[in-house]
Parts: C-alpha cells; structure tokens; sequence
C-alpha cells in the first residue's frame, strides 16, 4: 500500500511545527524580519509580508518540517537530559566543532540551491535578529537551542533565497 503523505498532511505538519517553534520563541514573523534584512537590498520594495509569505512557503516543504522536527526534539531531549555523554554535554554546550547543526540546517538550504548556502553562511556568522537571542539564551544551564538558532537561520535563508529566485 502506497504510504505518501498528502498535501493535508503536510499542512498540519507545518501546524505542529510552527507551534514548536512557538513554544520555544520563535514566530515566523521573527524569520521573516531575518529575511528582509537579507533580501531587501537586491528587490526594490519588498516588504515583511512578502517575506512571511516566503517563509511560509519554505516551511510547509515536507523536507525542512522533517528537519525542524529533528531539531527541535534533540535540542528539547538535551534540555531534559536524555541524551548520553558525550553527546548531552556537546550538544547542551553547542560545542563549536559538533557541526551536525549545522549540517541539519544545511539540509533546509539545499532546497535553494547554492544561494541558500550563501545566505546561510552569512546569517550563521552575523546572528541576526532572533538568532542571536537563541543564541544567548541557549547558554543557559536550562536551556539548549543548539539547533533551533542554525534552523531558524536556514529557514530565513531558505525564504531569502525564494525570494531571489522569484524576483531576482
């Protein structure tokens, strides 16, 4: 028997994830400002709602809501300490060589070609917006946003990168 997810399906993935970030921070307006701060020198009056409605767009993709999901459930397994060591202790103190972060969110850009790899790196390095309050709330003791601050920047880059290849 066929197993393929519908469309329905996705939706209320998009549902389930979208309320996961928002028990954790994170609202998709808060992506969408992250957007337009990337996109808004190259498209002449563009503005926040079409940026929500790129980052819409990027999230109901059944590939990032598997990402964000993943994600999201180890950054929350790690704040309950139900991960074993060594990986509790490396991704609780995001330690700067772990990498699979950033490999997860690599994931999301990846369905925006080299452009989302582009805007990604340079929203990882600046810690624009939101990110850099995940960032700083995430060193303390209890809570772990290892993943949720480069997931964040992906989805931003991601909407960017839609962006570009619609109006660019």
């Amino acid at each position: 028997m066929d197993r393929t997810p519908s469309r329905l399906e996705d939706l209320e993935k998009r549902n389930v994830v979208v309320e996961r970030m928002q028990k954790r921070g994170v609202e998709l307006s808060d992506i969408a400002d992250i957007t337009l701060d990337l996109q808004h020198p190259y498209v002449d009056g563009l503005d926040h709602d079409t940026c929500l409605d790129h980052v819409e767009r990027v999230v109901r993709k059944r590939e990032v809501q598997h990402a964000i999901l993943t994600g999201l459930e180890f950054d929350e397994l790690a704040e309950k300490d139900l991960l074993s060591e060594p990986l509790l202790s490396i991704i609780k103190n995001d330690y700067s060589l772990y990498g699979i972060d950033e490999i997860l969110a690599l994931a999301i850009v990846n369905v925006y070609g080299t452009i989302g790899f582009t805007n990604f790196g340079y929203v990882d390095k600046k810690k624009m917006g939101i990110i850099k309050s995940l960032d700083e709330d995430g060193k303390k003791a209890d809570k772990c946003h290892t993943f949720l601050d480069d997931i964040v920047g992906a989805i931003a880059a991601a909407a960017a990168s839609s962006i570009a290849h619609r109006y660019g």
